[in-house]
């Protein structure tokens, strides 16, 4: 067997060795970043130049506008849109219409809860000729009372 000093060497040698290696190694561990140098950024402000006043004219004299001439319109047509026709009772049109010779609805007697509009709808009446056919009903048919009397006979007045 050797002596101790070969053993010591051994023992020294490898002790360099590890310490080798942990510097070589230190060498895979990242570096921080070196930081960059500061940028100095020189700016110059200028005045906007404020333009020349610029002289304008008086304005002219502006003349009224002519209106056009008005245009009457046409009469509106009457419009007779023949017998009523019984579409049978319905809310606010219950009453049981007296009927001519030929079955065609001739008056109506307004009972609770018939309204004048009601009614010319279930006659298929429009409201205005029914209003036509009945000028003593007031208020444009707002306010008809039990008992008034509908003409239905458009060929009658009242």
């Amino acid at each position: 067997m050797g002596s101790g000093l070969g053993r010591s060497a051994l023992v020294v040698g490898g002790a360099i060795g590890a310490v080798a290696a942990i510097f070589g190694l230190s060498g895979c561990v990242a570096q921080p970043a070196a930081t960059p140098p500061p940028v100095t950024v020189f700016a110059t402000v200028t005045a906007t130049p404020t333009p020349p006043p610029v002289a304008t004219a008086p304005p002219a004299a502006e003349l009224e506008p002519v209106a056009p001439e008005p245009v009457p319109n046409a009469p509106a047509p009457v419009v007779e849109w023949g017998p009523a026709y019984d579409t049978g009772p319905r809310p606010g049109a219950t009453a049981t219409p007296v009927l001519d010779g030929n079955g065609v609805p001739f008056s109506y007697t307004v009972v609770e809860g018939d309204s004048f509009f009601d009614i010319a709808q279930r006659f298929e009446l429009p409201q205005q000729q029914l209003l036509r056919m009945n000028p003593q009903i007031h208020d444009y048919g707002e306010t008809v009372y039990i008992g008034d009397l509908i003409n239905l006979d458009w060929t009658k007045t009242g």
